[in-house]
């Protein structure tokens, strides 16, 4: 992955004028592009890791020491990463990356760590967007970049018990193509499947796009092996339990704090048939969720199931292009005469059987119509499912051209969603123009509310205007009873906030669990705990 961006060279497409348009109109920017620095350009500190120690880390896997590498696991993909590293200044850098081929050999990496005090950062994907991969070096004797993308293995398929146990360094892609060749699926579909790589799914807690349907990823964990520098714990897998506290629970999202995810066994299933999506257009935000709310409690919700605000949707149609020429006239003639013109952007997706899915499509279909909606068919869904997988690349665009673009997301009960959807949607909007939100995971007790954020950059303190965007609706998001992160994960962006959600002495067990696991302290620094 470029390490100023998301994907390659070359896969990253163009800017439509559309989006200029709607740019110029209303951020005000000029359209100048303003690239990276060069690689060579980028300021690193001087490694600090001494050759001693360095020579006993040769012993268990490839050490690279050059500035690209740095550079490359320096960060993240989150706004403050990218706006750090296309500056040339991230804010600090791995004295050397570690590349590591097997479990054996993490355990080994971990014992010289704790010995000589250097902070071990875990490398998978590098998709952190929380600051989960920012080095911390206060107090040690170093940072290392433990690189796991060598574990990169799917060990074993059970097919009788539909179960597969996978390194943690393979990334999303590759999991579904060895998947599917057997005809299984993960079916694990974040934003960031291109490049996510399963530890780092099972150690932030990762909702993929059909989370509805398919499960979070914390839902199909049934066994691991982590390495700590105290030891291995390795969890047979068991398709459920009495046997006390789940200690794997405590290793799902834990974010690389308290050892190194190298192996999960995760539940499968068998490869669907048919994968459908269809676009509803709805009078109102409300009636949407309440559409979505009464299909996943009569348990009818479909596998993926998002609905945007009238912000987004009118955004989205702006950028797509949709409302342009003679069929953009045909269309909103549609929503006049249909009544949901400025409404709200539903998609439905089904996985499985064309049977199932027809049976599940009219159960979808009559609870939005009952809520006045109007369906716009499969093409419109077959555009989204196209371009699941883009937001990243706009953001990159985005920054290009000088707007602070930037996501958060929260979940809720169904009785406060709307509350915490206009709460933070207030917050933002004192200092941003663009705030977009949609519903993206169901729940029978709540959803989650995923915002996304825009605004021109303050040239000269981005960062502070990024910190005081999220601030307000951090703060937002606690006082009016959301989850501090649904899927991101904590890194180092939400630490200041996981104290009103897992209370002080909640946060106190953790800190003993960290110490019997991580006595000095190596483990990810500055992440997920206060």
């Amino acid at each position: 992955m470029r390490w100023w961006g998301w994907g390659v060279d070359g896969d990253a497409g163009q800017l439509p004028e559309s989006a200029m348009t709607l740019l110029r109109g209303e951020l005000g920017v000029d359209g100048a592009v303003r690239g990276p620095v060069d690689l060579d350009d980028v300021v690193l500190g001087a490694p600090t890791i001494g050759d001693p120690a360095l020579d006993r880390l040769r012993a268990f896997g490839e050490i690279h020491e050059d500035p690209a590498s740095r550079v490359v696991h320096a960060a993240g993909k989150g706004y403050v990463d990218l706006v750090r590293l296309r500056s040339g200044r991230p804010e600090g850098a791995p004295d050397a990356v570690l590349a590591v081929r097997d479990a054996e050999a993490v355990a080994g990496v971990l014992a010289v760590c704790a010995e000589e005090r250097i902070a071990v950062v875990p490398f998978g994907g590098g998709t952190s967007v929380v600051g989960g991969l920012t080095p911390v070096r206060d107090g040690f004797a170093g940072v290392l970049s433990l690189d796991l993308g060598g574990l990169d293995r799917i060990a074993r398929i059970d097919e009788r018990s539909l179960t597969a146990t996978i390194e943690a360094g393979i990334q999303g892609p590759e999991v579904e193509a060895a998947l599917g060749a057997r005809g299984y699926t993960l079916g694990h579909f974040p934003q960031s499947f291109e490049y996510v790589s399963i530890g780092g799914c099972v150690a932030t807690r990762s909702a993929g796009q059909a989370s509805t349907g398919m499960g979070r990823i914390d839902k199909l964990v049934l066994g691991l092996r982590c390495a700590t520098p105290t030891g291995e714990l390795g969890l047979p897998a068991k398709p459920g339990t009495a046997a006390g506290p789940d200690v794997r629970e405590l290793l799902v999202g834990s974010e690389g704090t308290l050892g190194v995810i190298t192996e999960a066994t995760l539940r499968i299933r068998r490869k669907p048939a048919t994968a459908r999506y269809e676009a509803w257009m709805l009078p109102s935000f409300a009636a949407g969720a309440e559409a979505f709310r009464a299909l996943e409690q009569d348990g009818c919700a479909p596998d993926v199931a998002r609905l945007s605000d009238a912000d987004e949707t009118r955004h989205s149609l702006a950028l797509s292009g949709a409302l342009e020429g003679p069929r953009g006239d045909m269309l909103r003639r549609y929503f006049g005469l249909r009544r949901v013109e400025g409404g709200c952007l539903a998609i439905a997706g089904w996985l499985g059987d064309d049977d199932a899915i027809a049976a599940r499509r009219r159960q979808v279909g009559m609870a939005f119509r009952k809520e006045g909606g109007a369906g716009l068919g499969a093409s419109a869904g077959r555009s989204w499912e196209r371009g699941r997988y883009h937001g990243p690349y706009l953001r990159d665009h985005l920054l290009d051209r000088g707007v602070m673009a930037e996501t958060l997301e929260t979940a809720t009960t169904w009785d406060n969603v709307l509350a915490l959807y206009v709460a933070v949607k207030e917050a933002l909007g004192a200092t941003c123009p663009i705030v977009w939100c949609h519903i993206s995971h169901l729940y029978p007790a709540g959803c989650s509310l995923y915002f996304t954020f825009l605004a021109r950059q303050e040239r000269g303190r981005e960062i502070e205007q990024w910190a005081d965007a999220k601030r307000a609706a951090s703060e937002a998001i606690v006082a009016t009873g959301g989850t501090i992160t649904h899927h991101h994960g904590v890194g180092r962006d939400h630490v200041p906030y996981l104290e009103a959600e897992d209370t002080p002495l909640g946060i106190a067990a953790l800190r003993a669990v960290k110490r019997e696991l991580d006595p000095v302290g190596i483990m990810n620094p500055g992440k997920l705990l206060p």
